[in-house]
């Protein structure tokens, strides 16, 4: 019975050690096994060490009830009078929910932790081979593997080793654990074992020496014949296959699951073919297959090779022959899209859902520490031996004497990743439990910070310190790639180690610069000397350079930085934006790299980087804001060329606004992903360029029509939109087709407004085409009455009488998209009348019509495409482009657009729309037509972005088709798979315009 004072004190107590539970630890103190402890501190004392004082306490409460009657008074005894065993008991029971598991099953093995107790060793391989000598069977061999186990655990939460010797330890027993397997297979069948040597080749953290609590064990196997084995007819065959078995027997003895739990998975898949590879291959197979088939990331796995068990000759032949090949990795053709992939794959791999919990594979993870050590290893371990470690943080060190890495930055990395590393191997040691997910719980959290060493807040301290350590790895790659690149053209203090020229050109090549010696000129143009403007740029370069080499040309951004702080670099605001703005200085990386147009445009008026960094500054203004603006600035000009170079001004800097934006919702940065559906992109930057090529076009007849007539001309004038320009749908390269249309005023001499008209004309299209900085607006009006032979420009009435008597189905056709633009509202609404009964002719067209229609589109195809063009690439008139979708939804306008008012837009993708909501095309071919369309013209304009000039085609430059491909949303080294894509979406389409076209 309870004395309820002495209960009062124990209950507060309990609570002062930590306990959350008071009330059933009491009752836990109660049982007979632990009464006679109840009062002691030492006890209490301990438990409220431990991570979890009341798991702590179930577990020892089982441990005890678990004793044989003759032994219990034996474990009390020691557990009270040995403080390091007490510790380290209590210290396991209070973090390892599954080692309190084993000891109620096995519950003499409490005695391992008294076994290392007097000299705190430090075991090695041959240690644990002597405490797992004595299993002979896979059941003996798990419960000798987590008796071990219990040592390194206590050891590990007592602190009396650290976490990469705690990693190690692990990578030791599983060494150990690797023989003993091996040797039971080996005894299983003997007939196997004489047959053939097999070696054991540890791969990934057990290879490195860093494995965890709960991990798949990496391997490879290596066979050969047995040495004194004759019969050379099928010798070696019949040794491969005893190999296998008795490998297959090894990987099973590890990986099955019985009562006592698995040892861990042996996973095989990083050998040669993966899973589809045979299990076991020949030395001279592995290499065979390595010379000649292998990807980067094999040879990057290969840095943590190790031979563990089996033939050690075998196993030291098989690491002397691939080590050169791991060091010849860089030299490969494809390193830097492979290395590019291998970034990217890291974040891919994550459920969105888990991303924030992601210890290993989540930005700022450990994942993100040991892939960019490795690719620094790879890149200068080629001419410094010092670096071939497989082991992390040896890694690590080792290139910050090398001066490859910062000293300061290799510590706070070294720093973060043992934190994140202890964090996962106590996260795992709970359950013994394979995860890397940081728990939700709040009851979790806290015994994860304790055991840290986190007492105050645990749950609030841990999630800081997480936070802290993983925002300093999130800056790895500007940490370890980036900033001794600086380094290495900038003066340092005395003693200081930097990159030697030569290595520091290593690294740019292996980040993807083709002239990494044009890159180190360029950073030392930026970054030297001691100026206020040279020591910002110093900060925002390491940045810089990281988002330049995950483009397709990193070479063209840097210049192109150059290039825009040399004409703004003393520009206050400038430096400011890009080191204030984080938005800024990433889209610009995005924007500098992506191809030649935005940069050019960028660099004729290097101000408008500012709109880079306003939130709004991306978005497309409208046609009537822009109007106004442009005629403004025409009103202010004191001539006809000034106004129309103001007028072109406001043009470039927005045709630069819709590239930015075009390129960065393609490509997607930190702040803004990408954008998901193309067809938005498409449909912006067709509606923005029509609207400033509109109002340009304005600002031009304002200023032709001032410089002769003042405010007034003789003749009413409109400008109509024709083709993509009346459908809202030009790209970059478009020409404006339009056509003239005028009226003569009331008591004008309809020549003298004739005259007037031409003149305007002319003056309209000689100003648009001054030779300036800023691009040309050509003018086309090719598609009037007539075309080339008839005259630029007609009054409405000829226009009308014209179209009456002569005009061809073309001509009809080719008024579906005729929409004013500019000049006189009215009279331009007055043409649209004249032209809708010919576009939607009533009843719709007849036959002769409409076979006229589908010959002069067969013409078109045999004699418009470009000579040597492959008609399955052609953008705009290969097969299920442009053309073929344009002309199959205007054949239906044309003869359902009198009864369908949906149908009577001068917008392609409207009228599909349109056309589908009427039952004219059915769903899935509507979609392939959609699809088709907007994918040919994101081409075009992704030609004109990436080459800076018009382009139907791919181009065949491996860099800019790259560039091509990056803005279509493939990543590096996928552009034969962007090709074939292509292809297979326009066939479709093909498809459906031969059955909706042409009948077929």
């Amino acid at each position: 019975m309870t004395v309820p004072g002495r209960r009062s004190s124990t209950f507060s107590r309990l609570l002062r050690h930590g306990f959350t539970d008071p009330s059933g630890a009491e009752r836990l103190l109660d049982v007979p096994e632990l009464s006679t402890l109840r009062g002691d501190d030492v006890l209490l004392d301990a438990l409220g060490a431990t991570a979890d004082p009341d798991l702590a306490l179930r577990g020892l409460v089982r441990l005890v009830e678990a004793q044989p009657e003759t032994e219990r008074q034996t474990f009390t005894t020691t557990l009270l009078a040995a403080k390091p065993f007490r510790d380290r008991l209590l210290g396991v029971l209070g973090a390892s929910e599954a080692l309190a598991d084993h000891l109620a099953r096995h519950p003499r093995d409490w005695e391992s932790l008294v076994t290392y107790e007097a000299a705190d060793l430090h075991p090695g391989v041959a240690e644990f081979e002597r405490g797992l000598a004595e299993a002979t069977d896979e059941v003996s061999l798990r419960v000798a593997y987590r008796r071990c186990l219990l040592a390194i655990a206590a050891r590990d939460v007592c602190g009396t080793i650290d976490v990469a010797e705690t990693a190690a330890e692990l990578a030791d027993l599983a060494t150990a654990t690797l023989r003993a397997a091996l040797a039971i297979a080996r005894a299983a069948a003997p007939a196997d074992a004489a047959l053939c040597r097999l070696a054991v080749i540890a791969m990934g953290k057990c290879g490195g020496h860093e494995l965890n609590y709960v991990s798949d064990v990496d391997v490879i196997f290596v066979g050969e014949p047995a040495q004194e084995a004759g019969d050379p007819e099928g010798g070696e065959a019949k040794a491969m296959q005893a190999a296998t078995r008795l490998a297959s027997h090894l990987m099973r003895i590890c990986s099955e699951t019985t009562v006592e739990g698995t040892i861990w998975p042996v996973d095989a898949n990083l050998r040669p073919e993966g899973r589809n590879g045979p299990l076991v291959r020949t030395l001279s197979s592995h290499l065979a297959y390595y010379q000649r088939w292998a990807k980067t990331w094999e040879f990057q796995a290969l840095l943590k090779a190790r031979a563990v068990a089996g033939d050690p000759e075998l196993g030291a032949q098989y690491i002397d022959a691939v080590s050169p090949l791991v060091w010849q990795a860089a030299e490969r053709e494809n390193f830097v899209p492979d290395v590019q992939k291998m970034r990217r794959r890291v974040v891919d791999n994550i459920p969105a859902a888990q991303i924030d919990r992601e210890l290993k594979l989540g930005p700022g993870g450990l994942r993100d520490v040991e892939f960019a050590v490795q690719l620094l290893q790879l890149v200068h371990g080629r001419s410094d031996a010092g670096l071939h470690s497989g082991t992390t943080l040896d890694a690590l060190a080792a290139l910050a004497a090398g001066g490859y890495v910062g000293r300061a930055d290799a510590a706070q990395l070294d720093e973060a990743y043992r934190f994140l590393r202890a964090m996962e191997h106590r996260i795992q040691l709970y359950r013994l439990r394979r995860t890397h997910l940081v728990p939700e719980d709040d009851e979790d959290l806290r015994r994860l910070g304790r055991s840290l060493g986190l007492r105050t807040d645990p749950v609030a301290e841990l999630n800081k310190e997480w936070k802290r350590h993983a925002a300093v790895v999130r800056r790895l790659h500007e940490k370890l790639f980036y900033r001794p690149l600086l380094d290495a053209v900038a003066q340092l203090a005395p003693g200081e180690i930097r990159l030697s020229t030569k290595a520091a050109g290593q690294r740019l090549e292996a980040l993807g610069y083709a002239d990494p010696a044009a890159a180190l000129r360029h950073l030392e143009a930026l970054a030297s000397g001691v100026s206020r403007k040279a020591a910002i740029q110093r900060t925002l370069l390491p940045v810089l350079l990281g988002w330049f080499a995950d483009s397709a040309d990193p070479d063209a951004g840097l210049l192109g930085f150059r290039k825009v702080s040399d004409a703004l670099g003393k520009t206050p605001w400038y430096l400011r934006l890009l080191r204030d703005e984080g938005a800024a200085a990433e889209n610009l990386a995005r924007v500098l790299s992506a191809g030649r147009l935005a940069p050019d445009l960028l660099l004729r008026a290097p101000e408008a980087v500012a709109l880079l960094g306003d939130p709004e500054g991306l978005k497309p203004r409208g046609r009537e804001h822009l109007e106004q603006e442009v005629l403004a600035a025409v009103g202010r000009a004191s001539d006809a060329e000034q106004a129309v170079a103001a007028a072109r001004g406001v043009r470039r800097r927005e045709l630069f606004r819709t590239a930015a934006a075009d390129l960065i919702g393609s490509y997607g940065t930190e702040d803004s992903p990408r954008e998901p559906d193309p067809g938005a992109l498409v449909d912006r930057v067709g509606e923005a360029v029509t609207d400033l090529n509109a109002a340009t076009i304005a600002g031009a007849l304002r200023a032709a029509v001032r410089a002769e007539w003042g405010d007034e001309l003789p003749t009413r004038f409109a400008v109509i939109g024709m083709g993509r320009f009346g459908g809202h749908e030009l790209g970059y390269g478009s020409d404006a087709d339009v056509l003239f249309v005028h009226e003569p005023r009331e008591g004008v001499d309809e020549q003298d407004a004739a005259k007037a008209a031409g003149k305007v004309v002319a003056e309209m299209r000689r100003l648009l085409q001054l030779p300036t900085a800023d691009p040309p607006l050509l003018i086309d009006a090719d598609l009037r009455p007539e075309g080339k032979s008839g005259p630029l420009v007609r009054t409405l009435k000829s226009y009308a009488a014209y179209y009456h008597r002569w005009s061809l189905v073309w001509e009809s056709q080719a008024l579906l998209r005729a929409e004013p633009i500019a000049g006189d509202r009215e009279l331009g609404e007055r043409f649209i009348e004249l032209a809708d009964p010919l576009r939607y002719p009533a009843e719709g067209l007849g036959e002769d019509a409409v076979r006229e229609i589908r010959r002069l589109k067969a013409r078109m195809e045999s004699e418009r495409l470009p000579r040597g063009a492959d008609p399955t690439l052609h953008a705009k008139l290969g097969r299920g482009g442009l053309s073929d979708v344009e002309w199959t939804v205007q054949l239906l306008q044309m003869q359902h657009g009198w009864a369908e008012p949906g149908l009577r837009t001068t917008r392609t993708r409207d009228a599909l729309r349109a056309a589908h909501a009427a039952g004219l095309i059915p769903t899935e071919e509507a979609q392939t037509l959609d699809e088709a369309w907007v994918l040919a013209t994101r081409v075009r304009n992704a030609v004109m972005l990436v080459r800076g000039r018009p382009g139907d085609t791919f181009p065949s430059d491996p860099r800019e088709l790259a560039a091509v491909g990056r803005y279509l949303g493939y990543e590096a080294g996928h552009v034969g798979e962007m090709v074939d894509d292509y292809r297979r979406i326009t066939r479709r389409a093909r498809a459906v315009v031969e059955e909706l076209f042409y009948g077929a």
